[in-house]
């Protein structure tokens, strides 16, 4: 009978042909370092623990310009190839002075077109010690589709990435890859087109191209993956004057991207750069990278649009993960993990999960999940300030590197952490974030908060119920019945918490022992 799981010579590694990850620790999945070397950019990311939502222990990027004047030269750039060596060297011995294991990178589009690219990648192993593995643009397509499958597992859609040098494009349907295509539309290799209008019949005829390899399907979600995608989103917040500017999971829709492009075109770019907080380097692609992306919203047709931070490297790192973990939410693993790491009681999570869900009748599995997250989340920044910790904790949530999360989800679980530690929210600096979601659903996290509030003055043991809540909003009452055992711990504190929480639902309290008499609160 299998165990489930995958053994080395069963798995399909790729082009790598072996675990990307040989050390034993970096298979374990624990601390494992990447190196991205693309036609733009050069960059290390370490990830602390593959868990299903890994963090980002160390990011680091260098605005290299490997394939800066290819399309004339056929070479890469000799300054991009100086900066990129040196980055390499400096990435190398970081990993090695964090006691990493070895590195692992790859390359793209640049190393792999370029005629001195099999030198470059000998000049690195013989200064480095570093061997480069460069990937086609088939195989970039897939691993960047993976990492968003990292964020959004069950995903469906067409994933868009673009680099300096090319876009890919691929397929997801129901969590897994299908159809690819690579392309030159990367906005590098447009810059050194001299004429306009022959740049601009390229995109259109490629695009055109790309949307008969694809199919030709329309109406699907559309993730856009890449720096110069996450600098137009980010161009796209500051023309709305949008409160949280975390790029992941940011959703537009084909009408206000129209807008946002001619924003861009008819702006000065380094006012906009200024503003933005958009690199040089990055803001000089921007323009080109507008012409791609309105041909390809005009072909595709997509019903939204979202942002991925998620791409290449998250890919690589979800190419190990065994099935198994691959199907677990991310939010719910981060969740845990922060509980079990911070937690005062690691554990109480699940049991005030099951204390709070009666107050949510018959809600739908997204908001349970959210529920869960919050309840996991309870009590892990209780190390900050008293008087701080409701504003830490919101802050923390609504920016944290989270997968698996909308916007709004964002913000109603930050709003329920929030009230975890105070009773009001008015007068916070955080006021224009909660207008992301609507007056109902501010009033739901903010019950679902203070009845965390209340959960967490019974503790008894992290797997113990205290007792239940018993809501009726047909007769407007909420009951909490405890535990003989949970008794002495509904003090004075515990019976103002239960008021608080009554009167967010509009609703009159009573509280009992089990086996006694009710009594009104």
């Amino acid at each position: 009978m299998s165990d489930g799981k995958t053994s080395d010579a069963e798995h399909d590694w790729g082009p790598f042909g072996r675990p990307l990850f040989n050390d034993p620790k970096a298979r374990a999945l624990s601390r494992v370092g990447v190196v991205d070397v693309g036609s733009n950019s050069v960059r290390l990311v370490i990830f602390d623990g593959a868990a299903r939502s890994p963090a980002y222990f160390y990011n680091e990027k260098i605005m290299a310009g490997l394939g800066a004047g290819m399309a004339e030269t056929g070479r890469l750039n000799p300054e991009g190839r100086v900066r990129a060596l040196s980055a390499i060297h400096r990435f190398v011995a970081l990993a090695q002075s964090l006691g990493i294991p070895p590195l692992t990178a790859v390359a793209t589009a640049a190393v792999r077109e370029a005629s001195d690219g099999p030198d470059f990648r000998a000049d690195v192993l013989r200064e480095t010690g570093l061997k480069l593995w460069v990937i086609d643009g088939q195989e970039e397509a897939r691993l960047s589709a993976q990492g968003v499958l990292l964020g959004w597992p069950g995903s469906y859609g067409l994933v868009c990435d673009i680099g300096g040098s090319s876009m890919e494009l691929a397929d997801l349907f129901e969590g897994r890859v299908g159809r690819r295509v690579t392309s030159a539309l990367g906005p590098l290799k447009l810059r050194e087109m001299n004429s306009k209008k022959a740049r601009r019949a390229f995109i259109k005829e490629t695009v055109a191209e790309l949307f008969d390899k694809m199919g030709g399907e329309t109406g699907k979600r559309l993730f856009l993956v890449g720096g110069s995608w996450r600098a137009i989103a980010r161009i796209d917040m500051e023309r709305r004057g949008y409160p949280l500017t975390v790029l992941h999971e940011y959703r537009m829709t084909p009408t206000r991207i129209a807008k946002t492009l001619k924003y861009i075109e008819e702006s000065d770019l380094q006012d906009l750069r200024s503003r933005c907080g958009i690199s040089d380097s990055r803001m000089a692609l921007v323009p080109y990278a507008v012409h791609v992306l309105r041909a390809v919203v005009v072909r595709f047709k997509p019903k939204d649009i979202t942002v991925s931070s998620y791409g290449i490297r998250e890919g690589m790192l979800y190419e190990q993960m065994p099935a198994e973990l691959r199907e677990r939410d991310p939010l719910i693993e981060a969740s845990r993990f922060a509980e079990a790491k911070d937690a005062r009681l690691p554990g109480f999570g699940r049991t005030l999960y099951h204390f709070v869900l009666p107050l949510f009748g018959r809600t739908s599995h997204a908001r349970k999940r959210i529920i869960r997250a919050a309840c996991l989340l309870h009590d892990v920044s209780w190390r900050a300030h008293p008087d701080y910790r409701h504003e830490v904790v919101f802050d923390n949530t609504t920016r944290a590197n989270l997968g698996g999360l909308k916007h709004s989800e964002r913000v109603f679980l930050g709003i329920a952490l929030l009230h975890r530690y105070t009773n009001k929210r008015d007068g916070t600096r955080f006021e224009p974030l909660f207008e992301l979601l609507d007056p109902k659903e501010q009033l739901n996290a903010e019950v679902l908060g203070k009845a965390m509030r209340l959960g967490a003055m019974l503790w008894i043991k992290a797997d113990e119920q205290p007792g239940t809540l018993k809501y009726s909003a047909k007769t407007n009452t909420l009951e909490l019945v405890l535990k003989e055992a949970a008794a002495p711990l509904f003090g004075e504190v515990a019976q103002v918490r239960l008021e608080s929480l009554a009167s967010s639902l509009g609703a009159e309290a009573s509280v009992r022992v089990k086996g006694a008499r009710r009594v009104r609160a």
